[in-house]
């Protein structure tokens, strides 16, 4: 996962789950929950901010032609958060199904006919320390 975070004016370093600090504002290998965020002045103590992040993990693509290998499209990363919503959207805003974590996920058709290779919208909802958080991004259906 590939996560860039606070982006300051100045040389600034930068910190992610308490490993060493760095200069680059951009962390590969984040895996998925939350993670704590730090950025401070490279040479001058101008204080520091801090932020926590949620990182959300989701297939990229998924290629649903029954072989038994990314047939189903759902964000199993998420599957600790039962009461979360995913909603899964055409490129025109059409809402194509909803589902969660804990089911098998979207299989590519929309009324029972398959839907065309393309890219798709997804938007998860979800309750994170007793407050509802909102996730939106997209993936492609390859056929």
């Amino acid at each position: 996962m590939f996560v860039e975070l606070i982006k300051a004016e100045g040389e600034m370093m930068y910190q992610i789950d308490d490993q060493p600090y760095q200069e680059s504002p951009y962390f590969t290998g984040v895996g998925s929950g939350p993670h704590l965020v730090r950025a401070k002045g490279k040479y001058a103590d101008c204080g520091e901010v801090v932020k926590e992040i949620q990182v959300i993990n989701y297939p990229k693509f998924f290629t649903p032609n029954t072989d038994g290998i990314n047939d189903y499209w759902n964000i199993n990363d998420m599957y600790d958060y039962p009461e979360a919503k995913i909603y899964i959207y055409d490129r025109f805003g059409k809402l194509i199904t909803s589902t969660n974590p804990r089911k098998r996920g979207w299989d590519g058709s929309f009324n029972g006919k398959q839907m065309p290779s393309a890219d798709y919208w997804f938007q998860v909802e979800y309750k994170y320390q007793g407050n509802i958080k909102v996730f939106k991004s997209h993936f492609t259906l390859k056929r």
